[in-house]
């Protein structure tokens, strides 16, 4: 059986593929605390491009910047879809990515609001 770095379907992290415990990258309730244990993609991150980039920059995690942009898209599609922010059948692209609006997205308060 193959080992998934979140577990299967994203909803579990697992233990001994990486060095430490990855993440569930699914669920997650209303952020109570500082913790990043209980931050996830669909009640912390604040926009889908920030999903697209990570991903890109970091998976495979055996291999990073290997996935074409392609696999990418799909990939932040499925990981969308399975925290129910688009619909399981949703392409995304250059152009549907940025209007996926994150529930977060405005959870967010400036630091140094006179330094924008």
């Amino acid at each position: 059986m193959a080992r998934h770095g979140h577990g299967p379907e994203g909803k579990a992290g697992v233990t001994g593929v990486t060095a430490a415990p990855l993440p569930p990258l699914v669920g997650g309730g209303p952020i109570t605390d500082i913790s990043a244990a209980t931050k996830r993609i669909a009640n912390f991150w604040p926009y889908p491009t920030t999903v697209f980039d990570y991903v890109r920059r970091s998976m495979p995690w055996q291999q990073p910047m290997t996935l074409a942009n392609d696999e990418v898209y799909a990939l932040s599609a499925y990981i969308l879809a399975q925290n129910k922010l688009i619909g399981e059948n949703e392409a995304m692209n250059a152009e549907t990515l940025p209007k996926v609006k994150m529930p977060n997205r405005d959870g967010f308060i400036v630091r140094f609001p006179d330094a924008l």
